[in-house]
């Protein structure tokens, strides 16, 4: 009968018009990243975190500690005395590299890559300085390639979050009126163009210590703002500065960071069993997309049946 054929056509075509708006609802979300959205630029990383934990009392590189926790030092074998010892005047400079998640990295990712910071002053001596340079991967060059817990807070440790983050650099005997420099660094190498220069932060404390309770990437100063150097006092007799570097590979060569790796050692990101991705896995929400086209071509088909 015609008035039922009419009625069956409204009935299809509010379900059509109900799938039509549910279809732009998903195309909408999908377009704005709601659904399926692939991972933000910062949960993706070029390279894991290196985890190494603080050395304890009883580890060769553990040195000495406060009675009353106040403090702690670890062995580092790139830590010299100055011969002739001229005085109380210590410090460090220290290089940290970071992948794009803030966390601290060997540069394994960044082979065959050098920083180099200039020293001068004070620091001649030291048979590792003039300039300091670092190479990547730090454990294929260094023996105890992180020898600094200079970030993060802990209540288990009395300085730092318990692991390590830095390459140091240490100077010991110098007289209490010399000055330290150092100068910007300069990164060189195969992947030079993959480690930006975040900055420098440099402390040069009045018998407090280092203050570990900061961000690396917040706390970077330009160079010029963060000082260059320091001339020791009586009242100050220590020093430290920091290169923050930070890895900033192309967003199409990251991985989704894993659970910390013990280590710092980087499993490959594909296995030879990796099949190719589909349509559905390298665009956003496009399964859901997919299934709801499907379904409105089944209601178009029953309807001109």
């Amino acid at each position: 009968m015609v008035g039922s054929d009419h009625s069956r056509v409204a009935h299809v075509g509010r379900r059509l018009l109900a799938l039509g708006l549910g279809l732009a609802v998903i195309v909408g979300l999908a377009v704005t990243g709601a659904v399926g959205a692939p991972p933000d630029s910062n949960e993706t990383v070029s390279e894991d975190a290196y985890v190494q934990p603080a050395p304890e009392s009883g580890d060769p590189y553990f040195e000495a500690a406060a009675d009353d926790g106040s403090w702690v030092s670890y062995d580092n074998p790139r830590d010299e005395y100055r011969n002739p010892y001229l005085g109380e005047g210590s410090g460090k400079i220290c290089v940290t590299l970071l992948n794009e998640n803030g966390e601290p990295v060997i540069g394994e990712s960044v082979p065959n890559t050098t920083v180099t910071v200039p020293t001068g002053g004070a620091t001649t001596w030291h048979s590792e300085a003039d300039p300091m340079t670092v190479t990547f991967p730090m454990d294929d060059h260094y023996e105890f390639p992180l020898d600094g817990d200079q970030f993060g807070t802990s209540p288990d440790v009395a300085q730092g979050d318990g692991y390590m983050d830095s390459h140091c650099l240490e100077f010991h005997g110098n007289p209490e009126d010399a000055t330290l420099t150092y100068g910007e660094a300069e990164i060189s190498g195969e992947y030079a163009d993959r480690i930006d220069v975040v900055g420098y932060i440099q402390q040069v404390p009045e018998g407090d210590g280092w203050d570990t309770d900061i961000d690396p990437v917040k706390a970077a100063e330009p160079y010029d703002e963060a000082g260059g150097g320091w001339t020791y006092t009586s009242d100050a007799s220590h020093g430290q500065a920091v290169v923050v570097l930070q890895l900033d590979a192309p967003a199409d060569e990251r991985f989704e960071s894993t659970d910390s790796n013990p280590g710092g050692s980087n499993d490959s990101q594909t296995t030879d069993n990796d099949e190719p991705s589909t349509a559905s896995d390298t665009m956003p929400g496009f399964g859901v997309l997919t299934a709801i086209v499907a379904l409105s071509v089944a209601v178009l088909a029953r309807y001109r049946s």
